[in-house]
């Protein structure tokens, strides 16, 4: 069986989806969300945070 990866415009996903769950040789069909801009802009400042939370000593280091 073989595997692809598409990238789907937002405003064609939900057509792309309904389309290709019509076709019966598929055997499973998951879409993956990917992280959004303001989700990878979150994680930095909370790395961020974290990092000088741990500087001036409020935050053990767990490594």
């Amino acid at each position: 069986m073989k595997q692809i990866t598409i990238h789907i415009p937002d405003n064609k996903f939900t057509f792309f989806m309904e389309l290709i769950k019509s076709l019966k040789f598929f055997k499973k069909v998951e879409a993956e969300e990917g992280i959004s801009k303001e989700q990878t802009m979150q994680g930095l400042q909370e790395a961020v945070d974290e990092v000088s939370l741990i500087k001036v000593g409020k935050k053990r280091h767990n490594l």
